[in-house]
């Protein structure tokens, strides 16, 4: 038994692109599980939705984004976050317009219905007996801070406390880890698009599963990071500048500046 999981497709065709290429450089697989931020917020929402939904044997877990695209809520700053530091008010607007683009693709298109089906969660048994779940940030949330270098072990053991798995697989936090706490192991897949630096490339795993036991594997594709910003620039796309900013390695992670754990 051979599954790719991805996360964090973010619209980007381009980086989704390299990584079903390296996919199939690699003997193919036997199934995809993609866990969740798949249309919102690059420039190609539907290219990533009709490439992923000609896969055989693919399965899907939902992302925040995934949901905000149907609920309309929407990642801070808020109103009230504007109203107290009105220096916030272009994020705002930054975010107001990518997530308002993204909806009328979607829905323009027909896949809102499919959007809105999506679970929190999957799970399998492997061939071995382990237990394997797939969510997108932690088990039982499709959002808040994640799984990243910077959560304290309290923390973590927190919210791996009712996960009732063996191996957990998530993406959210863009950070591929590779770490066991207790009894679980838990697997962050990384980032299909908005990298995080210093590793600008694509990640995903690659998971070979057999009675006797199983492996995961870490896959890093490059792509053409510029070919994606000089599509948002042509599309006059809302969220060009975050996206952007995401592709030269200038995003920073809310917690890359603490002490890592």
């Amino acid at each position: 038994m051979r599954l790719a999981l991805l996360s964090d497709i973010h619209g980007n065709t381009i980086a989704l692109d390299a990584v079903l290429a390296d996919i199939a450089s690699q003997g193919g697989v036997d199934g995809y599980w993609v866990l969740g931020e798949l249309a919102a917020l690059g420039h190609d929402p539907i290219g990533v939705l009709e490439r992923l939904a000609h896969l055989p044997r693919i399965q899907f877990a939902r992302g925040n984004t995934d949901r905000y695209l149907i609920t309309g809520e929407r990642p801070p700053p808020t109103v009230a976050d504007v109203q107290a530091d009105p220096t916030l008010a272009p994020i705002l607007l930054e975010v107001a317009g990518t997530f308002a683009w993204t909806q009328g693709a979607i829905s323009a298109t027909g896949w809102r219905d499919w959007l809105a089906a999506l679970p929190l969660e999957l799970r399998t048994t492997l061939p071995d007996g382990t237990h394997l779940l797939g969510v997108h940030a932690a088990p039982n949330h499709d959002d808040g801070e994640g799984i990243h270098p910077g959560l304290h072990p309290r923390e973590l053991d927190r919210l791996l406390s009712q996960a009732d798995a063996d191996l957990i697989c998530v993406g959210h936090t863009h950070w591929p880890l590779n770490i066991n706490m207790h009894s679980k192991r838990i697997v962050n897949l990384g980032s299909v698009s908005n990298p995080l630096a210093p590793d600008l490339r694509a990640s995903y795993v690659l998971l070979e599963a057999k009675g006797s036991g199983y492996t995961s594997e870490h896959r890093r594709v490059d792509y053409d990071r510029g070919a994606v910003i000089t599509a948002v620039q042509q599309l006059q796309h809302p969220g060009a500048a975050f996206i952007t900013r995401h592709m030269r390695g200038l995003h920073e992670p809310r917690w890359s500046r603490r002490e890592v754990a």
